[in-house]
């Protein structure tokens, strides 16, 4: 009888900053399925530092280079908002899958475009959402049915930084945005894999958190949106600047409350007496190990990729709606944004 092989699936990872380190290098060496074949970045010193910690690992300068020498079967894009869509459009069209950091693009059309060059070249291209792969978030689909009718959502994602103005992410041009596409993009993503894109919403966004500085990518961002069909509401607070740490995602209903944190998801009665909760310690390190599995089961066609470009270009019409909606001073239906850009206007 002969030997079944199982041959691992080729990686490498593009970018060598934080969430590299964190996240998606720590994750993959912890993987039995996947082959570590390599690094690209740009920064000489940072690519020196990882090559003498990681003597085994080639490191390359530029993706091409990577794609040459060892032609990945998938990368892992962690860099710049403004890198994301030519070294996903490079990686695509050279029949490499991607798995990328959010936000999945800096604009809808952009969006739209990575996703017709991966079904053009019958690769997979999918997102890196921890919370995803957290039981803790996925137990809020259970519990959502024992509230009633969901009537208010009140969401906040804020932490202090200093210096709100430095690096990329203080650049709009670079960061495609501010807060709300960063660290955002997370909680944007939970609302619409809860309850799908409002039909309307309105935003205010700031940055002027610093005296005498100027800088252009929102660090405080609020927005209101509503669901007409669901008589459901709600509001979302995201800022670089407010402090302390918080994270949570609360629902009210007509029969009991959701708070959904960090590590904790709790039901509550409609007088707020605890019903039930589960808590989940260290549960960071699994997930950015489990999503990495996923996608090779994804790549295999072993799984549907819930990461799907299409359920994306939702969170990108949301996130292009508030901005619109700041500009213009009035609410914005992000459905209408969403059907302009794929050639679909309705009124």
């Amino acid at each position: 009888m002969e030997k079944v092989i199982n041959k691992k699936i080729k990686v490498g990872i593009i970018g060598l900053g934080h969430q590299s380190y964190e996240d998606h290098i720590p994750a993959i060496k912890a993987s039995q399925d996947v082959e570590f074949i390599g690094v690209v970045e740009k920064d000489k010193k940072k690519l020196k530092t990882f090559l003498k910690e990681n003597k085994k690992i080639p490191g390359y300068s530029d993706i091409d280079k990577l794609i040459k020498n060892k032609k990945p079967d998938f990368v892992i894009i962690a860099v710049p908002h403004c890198h994301h869509y030519e070294l996903a459009k490079q990686a695509l069209s050279n029949k490499i899958h991607v798995l990328k950091e959010k936000p999945f693009a800096v604009s809808l059309k952009q969006a739209i475009e990575l996703n017709k060059i991966a079904l053009k070249n019958k690769v997979k291209i999918a997102l890196t959402l921890q919370r995803r792969f957290n039981p803790i978030y996925s137990t809020f689909l259970q519990l959502i049915d024992k509230i009633g009718l969901p009537y208010y959502i009140d969401i906040k994602y804020t932490f202090f930084t200093n210096n709100p103005h430095d690096g990329w992410r203080g650049e709009k041009n670079l960061a495609g945005g501010g807060c709300l596409i960063d660290m955002g993009y997370h909680m944007i993503d939970l609302l619409i894999w809860y309850f799908g894109l409002p039909d309307k919403l309105i935003a205010e966004t700031s940055s002027f958190a610093k005296e005498n500085i100027i800088y252009d990518a929102e660090d405080t961002a609020q927005v209101i949106f509503s669901y007409r069909k669901k008589h459901l509401w709600g509001s979302m607070l995201i800022s670089r600047v407010i402090p302390p740490k918080q994270e949570y995602f609360k629902v009210y209903g007509t029969r009991g409350i959701i708070n959904l944190e960090r590590g904790k998801i709790e039901r509550y009665s409609t007088n707020g007496e605890l019903q039930e909760s589960l808590k989940r310690d260290r549960s960071w390190p699994s997930a950015a190990h489990d999503q990495i599995e996923y996608f090779i089961k994804v790549i295999k066609n072993e799984k549907n990729n819930i990461s799907d470009p299409e359920f994306h270009f939702n969170h990108l019409a949301f996130i292009e709606a508030a901005y619109k909606s700041k500009s213009a001073g009035r609410y914005v239906n992000p459905h209408n944004i969403l059907n302009n850009e794929k050639g679909k206007k309705i009124k």
